[in-house]
């Protein structure tokens, strides 16, 4: 059916973007098999690294005094700091209280206790259920390290799949600390040395494959600092020129690569001490034109880098830009980043993930997104129908499933 109006136009937006059942293509989830892995409920929420920061942009404790702290008493300050002596004005807590609304609590009383209970009720293999509907996630893609002892327990005793969890073989460990972290490869049996000669290198691709396998991993990954640079000859250089490129191309996987965070910049606020700056997109370049049979997935999180990143894509077809990144899931950001990506590349990018630590944030970081994303659809489609162009809402649907996970299926599958 022909669209004939702006009021229809702006209808059938609205509806296609809130119908859309999407794959969430970068998260810190897990399945309920791996326990307490998977963050969840009231207190995980309000404790989340966002909310802890800035609770110490207000009072006046020493940071080992808070992480010695319960979780619960942690959640209690921040509750009293950001919501009760301050109004909750910032996007990670605005996102607290769109969870809260869309599980039908009652926001207004302020009732901490009263969610706690509600919480303190439910199983989460039922609130699985409950949050991938709220939030129309069909899947989401998970961030697996088998450096963590805790994790790679699971994977090797006691994994059990779940079809709307699907792995991706994170590296960070791998290239970030090789010093660290080449002895343990040595104890689980790869025939490595602390050089990077030939033979460590054909261990590394075996390890690589052998866990790429075991997850039935989707793409492999790495957050990089700004300082990223290829070609060189250190140890992270030579991995992903000898190891993680090879292993790859071989497995049809892409490399997503999540570039620009300064690692513990404050390492008193532990996780929520990290920091951004701006990356050079040579490295991507470099990449992408050096292994044209690779596919990459790129985000990087300064906003400065945003245009070069855009541009990039333009000149390499595998290169797929991903998501509004950590310092970047923000809605007047996000709206900026999406309409520039919109202009340059059309519908061939994926303009979001919620890279959510806690199951609820999948409520309402899509819930948050998916409104500034339609809103930036409206004014594009519309600029078309002012040229006299028609639109059919069947194109809409299409061009919206895309978006919210269509391209990175079609990514995945095509063969460069």
């Amino acid at each position: 059916m022909a669209i004939a109006s702006a009021k229809q136009l702006r209808e059938m937006i609205d509806k296609s973007v809130e119908a859309v059942k999407l794959t969430d293509v970068h998260t810190h989830l897990y399945p309920p098999c791996f326990g307490d892995l998977l963050l969840w409920g009231i207190d995980d929420l309000i404790t989340y690294h966002y909310l802890i920061a800035e609770t110490f942009r207000w009072v006046d404790m020493p940071y080992e005094t808070y992480w010695r702290r319960p979780k619960r008493e942690q959640a209690d300050l921040i509750w009293r700091t950001l919501f009760l002596e301050n109004s909750p004005v910032a996007e990670s807590c605005r996102g607290v209280l769109t969870v809260l609304s869309a599980l039908g609590l009652e926001v207004a009383s302020r009732d901490l206790a009263a969610y706690r209970r509600h919480f303190d009720r439910l199983k989460v293999e039922d609130y699985v259920d409950t949050v991938f509907g709220l939030g129309g996630v069909r899947e989401v893609i998970t961030t697996n390290d088998p450096f963590d002892d805790a994790e790679r327990k699971v994977w090797l005793e006691s994994y059990q799949p779940d079809p709307r969890f699907k792995a991706a073989l994170r590296i960070d460990s791998l290239l970030n600390n090789w010093e660290g972290n080449w002895p343990r490869l040595a104890e689980w049996g790869y025939e490595v040395e602390g050089e990077i000669n030939a033979k460590t290198a054909a261990e590394v691709r075996r390890f690589l494959t052998e866990w790429a396998k075991r997850m039935e991993a989707v793409y492999m990954a790495a957050s990089l600092p700004p300082d990223f640079t290829l070609p060189d000859f250190l140890p992270r250089g030579l991995l992903v020129k000898e190891c993680v490129l090879p292993v790859s191309e071989e497995l049809n996987l892409p490399f997503a690569m999540m570039i620009g965070v300064k690692k513990l910049v404050n390492p008193e606020l532990r996780l929520a001490g990290d920091g951004v700056g701006k990356a050079s997109i040579e490295t991507v370049e470099h990449l992408c034109s050096a292994h044209p049979r690779n596919k990459f997935m790129v985000t990087m999180l300064s906003r400065e880098n945003q245009h070069e990143l855009a541009v990039a894509a333009r000149k390499f077809r595998n290169l797929m830009v991903f998501g509004c990144w950590w310092f970047l899931n923000n809605p007047s950001l996000v709206e900026e980043i999406t309409r520039m990506r919109l202009e340059l590349l059309g519908l061939s990018f994926l303009p979001q993930h919620s890279d959510a630590r806690v199951l609820d944030q999948l409520v309402y970081k899509w819930k948050h997104s998916r409104r500034v994303i339609a809103d930036a659809l409206y004014d594009k489609y519309a600029d078309l129908m002012a040229t006299g162009w028609a639109l059919e809402e069947s194109e809409i649907k299409r061009d919206v499933e895309k978006l919210f996970g269509g391209n990175f299926w079609a990514f995945l599958e095509r063969q460069l």
